[in-house]
């Protein structure tokens, strides 16, 4: 009697990777014993804006945490994150972006105070993402905050069981050659720093072209260059890739699945099927979506930015206060 094989394709869920996040959430929300309080600030129609803002809300609700939304004129926006910056209540600002679709958008992410900052977008966190830089002191008691959605798929990658654990941390990406379609300085080029820091050899593709980010031959460097790619595109670097991670907007793009490496793990993190039904042809492990990962990885930021707060007080504390 003959049996069909197995589906040779694993097609794993965000929320199954969220779920294990959580634990390590609670774990971690359990030792500050209260509930952090989490500000949103939505000053657009933007129905994607509205849904992020929805799920964080939700999520934060699920997970023992506060989550205030405040819905405010884009006009006063620049006040109102002056005004949570002093308020000690708060312990983290997150703004649901585009506001002004412009340069304007850039200086509001630098408003937020660096102690608040749960996306991972003042000045000081992206220098120390693309420097390598992992902590905030000397002493690697404070962890530095990367940004959600990028975090969300190193999250994604370890639960797959791409890093390799058994080398050192920091290692543990060294063999794997990966490829990201979209080089947006919000996802694409925060995500192919991290990994490429992280051992991997990262080509990074846009309309534009091919980039290459590697930490050079044995990972020797201790952060990673950019080598620009001249000439190639998708068919160069697809094939030699054993990651494929796709997120482009919009309907039109649909990757060339035909391009994949046999049993090639795929990730998309578009709100769109950048991935057809035909990539379980090719891959091992196919991703479809990250949402409810990045929503807990946000939470996960929170929590570190509250941990940071505790190395500072001690230190405070521990300095004699001179004789008045």
């Amino acid at each position: 009697m003959s049996h069909n094989p197995p589906a040779s394709c694993k097609v794993v869920l965000a929320g199954s990777i969220a779920r294990s996040l959580q634990l390590e959430v609670g774990q971690d929300l359990a030792k500050i014993n209260r509930k952090p309080l989490l500000v949103g600030f939505l000053a657009n129609k933007d129905p994607a804006a509205q849904l992020y803002a929805d799920w964080t809300n939700k999520t934060c609700e699920e997970n023992g945490f506060q989550f205030s939304l405040r819905e405010v004129d884009r006009e006063e926006l620049e006040g109102c994150i002056l005004a949570a910056n002093e308020d000690t209540t708060v312990d983290g600002i997150i703004v649901y972006y585009p506001i002004f679709n412009s340069r304007q958008d850039q200086y509001l992410q630098q408003l937020i105070d660096v102690g608040k900052d749960v996306e991972g977008l003042s000045h000081r966190y992206v220098f120390n993402m693309y420097q390598n830089i992992r902590f905030l002191d000397e002493q690697k008691l404070q962890k530095s905050i990367l940004p959600c959605t990028p975090l969300a798929i190193v999250k994604v990658l370890e639960y797959l069981k791409v890093y390799n654990t058994i080398l050192p941390y920091g290692n543990r990406l060294f063999g794997h050659s990966i490829t990201i379609v979209n080089r947006s300085e919000v996802v694409g080029r925060p995500l192919a720093a991290l990994l490429a820091n992280d051992g991997a050899c990262v080509y990074s593709v846009d309309v534009t072209g091919v980039q290459q980010f590697t930490r050079g031959e044995g990972i020797k460097k201790s952060r990673h260059d950019v080598v620009e790619k001249d000439g190639w595109t998708l068919e160069n670097c697809v094939p030699l890739s054993d990651v494929v991670i796709s997120g482009v907007p919009g309907e039109a793009f649909k990757f060339p699945t035909h391009l994949l490496k046999e049993g090639a793990v795929c990730i998309n993190f578009s709100t769109e099927k950048n991935f057809g039904p035909e990539v379980k042809d090719k891959a091992s492990i196919y991703v479809p979506a990250i949402g409810k990962v990045t929503i807990i990885v946000l939470l996960r930021n929170l929590l570190r930015i509250v941990q940071n707060r505790k190395p500072l007080a001690t230190e405070d504390n521990s300095i004699s206060k001179p004789i008045q």
